[in-house]
């Protein structure tokens, strides 16, 4: 059976921000930027909520019809200009007095690819209770199948070797770089071409 899938709009922005908070509160990265259950409880939906304005703007949020799962994408020009003000602002409006948090936003800034235009995989989560069905591979092959009509390459920064596992599937390969955070987990960088594309970064 096939999974429904559609773009969400400013309706479904809570809904968004509660299944990325619930998805991602075990995940290591989530983990390192706000150490303790407690602290991490209280205030890793502030930064879920961040990104998801940050893509309701400016991406696309793909979100399987049953609300459980969804995926955040920006769609990146070649040679993209970063503002060095960017991680700070998102420190200050999600939680001042964390570092991480900006640190976090710098060292993703300073590996993401910037020679070629690409789709960026920013974000992709599914509840705890559906995790392990297929809702994350269909909603990352719908965006991928988009990128092979439009010759666009694809990026995204794995953050558990389980998920690399799932990346390949679709196509990504590690780009040879790996994003390590001080005292903390590993990210993984991977790269998928288009069908029509060819070359890596």
């Amino acid at each position: 059976m096939g999974v429904g899938i559609r773009s969400a709009g400013q309706g479904d922005r809570a809904s968004v921000v509660r299944l990325l908070d619930e998805a991602f509160q075990d995940d290591p990265v989530s983990g390192w930027v706000f150490p303790g259950e407690e602290y991490r409880r209280t205030t890793h939906h502030r930064l879920m909520a961040a990104f998801t304005d940050t893509v309701l703007e400016e991406g696309r949020i793909d979100v399987t019809e049953d609300g459980t799962a969804c995926a955040l994408w920006l769609s990146v020009p070649a040679a993209a200009p970063d503002d060095p003000d960017d991680a700070a602002r998102l420190r200050e409006a999600v939680d001042p007095a964390n570092a991480r948090v900006e640190e976090i936003a710098r060292l993703m800034a300073d590996f993401h690819p910037a020679d070629r235009a690409h789709e960026y995989l920013w974000m992709i989560g599914v509840t705890p209770a559906r995790q392990g069905e297929g809702l994350g591979s269909a909603l990352v092959q719908h965006a991928l199948d988009h990128c092979d009509r439009e010759g666009l390459p694809a990026y995204l920064e794995a953050s558990s070797e389980r998920s690399i596992t799932l990346y390949e599937r679709l196509g990504f390969t590690l780009t040879g770089r790996t994003l390590d955070l001080p005292d903390g987990p590993r990210m993984w960088p991977m790269w998928r071409e288009s069908r029509t594309g060819r070359g890596r970064p």
